[in-house]
C-alpha cells in the first residue's frame, strides 16, 4: 500500500505536552484484520500491558480491535510520537519473530487527539472500551478479552 498523498497532514501540528492526555488510534497495515488471530491478539495484549512498554507514559485504557487498536495514554515526559512508536515497534518485532511476516504491521502514522482539561476521562475511556459493541463484535464489552482500563 502506498502511504496517502496526505498521510503527513495527520502530523502536522502534533504537539507533546507533558501531562496531557491522548486518544490514540494506529491502524494495521492495509486495515488487515491482523488481530483477529488469538495467538497475535494475546501477544499485542502482553506488550500493552508491559510497564516496559510505556516508558514516559502511562496507557490508561486501550482495547485491540481486528485491524486497529485505539488507547488512552498520559505522556508523563518527551515526545508522544516516540511513545506511541515504541509500542509500535514493539507489537511489529514481536509478531514478525512469532510468524515470520515480512510485510509491515501498522501504517506509518497515527491519530491523535489531546483531551481538553475539562474533559472527562473516565468518559473517553468507556469510549474507547466500547469499540466492539458499537461494532458488533459483542453483546456485552465483558465478553471481549482484548482491552483494559487503569479504573478496574
Amino acid at each position: 500500500m502506498k502511504p496517502s498523498p496526505h498521510s503527513r497532514d495527520i502530523r502536522a501540528g502534533r504537539v507533546s505536552e507533558p501531562g496531557r492526555i491522548y486518544l490514540i488510534t494506529a491502524v494495521a497495515w492495509n486495515r488487515a484484520p491482523l488481530f483477529r488471530d488469538i495467538a497475535i491478539a494475546r501477544r499485542v495484549s502482553r506488550i500493552c500491558h508491559s510497564p516496559a512498554t510505556w516508558k514516559d507514559a502511562t496507557c490508561l485504557a486501550w482495547v485491540l480491535m481486528p485491524d486497529h487498536w485505539h488507547g488512552l495514554i498520559e505522556l508523563h515526559d518527551g515526545d508522544l510520537s516516540r511513545v506511541v512508536g515504541r509500542y509500535k515497534a514493539m507489537v511489529s518485532s514481536s509478531i514478525k519473530r512469532s510468524t515470520g511476516r515480512k510485510s509491515p504491521v501498522w501504517q506509518k502514522s497515527f491519530h491523535d487527539r489531546a483531551l481538553r482539561k475539562h474533559d472527562d476521562v473516565k468518559a473517553a475511556a468507556r469510549y474507547i472500551v466500547a469499540n466492539p459493541l458499537r461494532a458488533g463484535l459483542v453483546t456485552r464489552v465483558g465478553d471481549y478479552p482484548y482491552w483494559n482500563a487503569t479504573w478496574l
